[in-house]
């Protein structure tokens, strides 16, 4: 495997570090405590590509591989995980769902759209009492002939109040268990579709999550995605891919959070020389660095089958795993280096470790994670 980047793979990860720090660093305190994401931030990474980094040209995306992606999303991560789970969201979840199993005119109509960031899009698979076991929908969709008549309730959904375009998966035939599940376009602004409350959350406050609810929703028969009964498998595939983005943002959050208590210890003086000197603290920095650089050797490693055209379920699910529990660690460590400093939000660690617990939970807990890799090491 070649480890080194091109040098278009450099300029894209410099372009974005540098609206990381630009634009994305500058109220992100206020950001995080208001629960705030402004549009005008949204559309400024439309504009870079990033909405629809791997999505093709002719449908406005950025024509992008997927280590330009983990790309991205590690350097929007370092700065704002709020900003990033957008991001991931609109290209891992919806895009790549719509360009992969979408017919020509669902593309035209939806992807031309989220690609470039006019629109924003959200993927609800999630309920009340299916997270994990996506196989216990309780949403249902109803055929009525021409269209489908949508019931029921979706939870955590990220930019649940803010997208344009929802991908919705619901039960059709609960007889036919998982086989009876389809995937919807849902648009806002239809009859019978409410957001509920912004949920108040420990981190990603800035990202928009919300509880949906569906009453007698008329869902025409061309908003379904693939054939009948193709909705649990449009749900698995994307969840796969969606893994090495939240895996991505998973390592930016740690190497933000590294990043920063290394700063930290070149200036900060204890016992008459900085901290860093003490090797208390060297060795701290020593396992950060060691375990930032296997979680992104995972992360790239993933990427690369998916750029390969090969199976990826395990890697990225390997990637996620690893790199979600980097995260968590290593900004506890971060918060650890600024000692008491590491506890006010003005040094920004603490929320960084306040983002990183998330990445342990959405887009398939940890636990579900050990399951996909024990499975597929069992058929070796």
């Amino acid at each position: 495997m070649d480890f080194n980047l091109t040098e278009e793979h450099l300029m894209i990860r410099d372009a974005a570090r540098d609206f990381a720090q630009t634009e994305l660093l500058p109220g992100v305190i206020e950001r995080d405590e208001k629960q705030q994401f402004p549009n005008e931030l949204v559309r400024k990474m439309g504009e870079l590509g990033f909405m629809g980094v791997m999505v093709d040209p002719k449908y406005g995306g950025s024509g992008m591989d997927a280590v330009s992606y983990v790309l991205i999303m590690e350097e929007l991560s370092k700065i704002d995980a709020s900003a990033s789970v957008m991001v991931s969201v609109n290209n891992s979840l919806v895009c790549y769902g719509l360009e992969a199993y979408g017919t020509e005119e669902q593309k035209q109509k939806y992807l031309t759209k989220l690609a470039t960031g006019e629109q924003i899009g959200a993927f609800c698979l999630s309920e009340p009492e299916a997270g994990s076991d996506a196989t216990s929908q309780a949403t249902t969709a109803e055929d009525k002939g021409d269209y489908y008549l949508l019931n029921g309730t979706k939870n955590w959904i990220t930019n649940g109040g803010r997208a344009d375009t929802y991908l919705v998966i619901a039960q059709t035939d609960r007889e036919k268990g998982h086989r009876g599940i389809n995937a919807f376009i849902l648009e806002k602004g239809m009859e019978g579709f409410h957001v509920g409350p912004k949920e108040d959350k420990l981190g990603i406050r800035g990202s928009d999550t919300h509880t949906l609810q569906f009453n007698d929703v008329k869902v025409p028969k061309e908003n379904r995605i693939g054939e009948d009964g193709f909705g649990f498998k449009f749900a698995m595939k994307t969840l796969s891919g969606g893994r090495i983005g939240i895996a991505a943002q998973a390592l930016g959050i740690a190497a933000g959070g590294y990043e920063l208590a290394l700063k930290y210890s070149k200036e900060r003086k204890a016992f008459g020389t900085e901290i860093c000197n003490h090797q208390a603290i060297a060795f701290k920095l020593a396992d950060m660095y060691t375990e930032i650089a296997a979680a992104r050797h995972l992360v790239m490693a993933a990427a690369c089958k998916k750029d390969a055209g090969e199976n990826y379920d395990r890697e990225g699910a390997m990637a996620k795993l690893y790199a979600s529990k980097v995260a968590m660690e290593q900004t506890v460590e971060a918060v650890q280096i600024h000692g008491g400093n590491g506890f006010v939000k003005e040094y920004h660690v603490e929320r960084l470790m306040r983002d990183a617990k998330i990445t342990q939970i959405y887009e398939g807990t940890s636990e579900i994670q050990k399951i996909v890799i024990s499975r597929s090491v069992l058929k070796d």
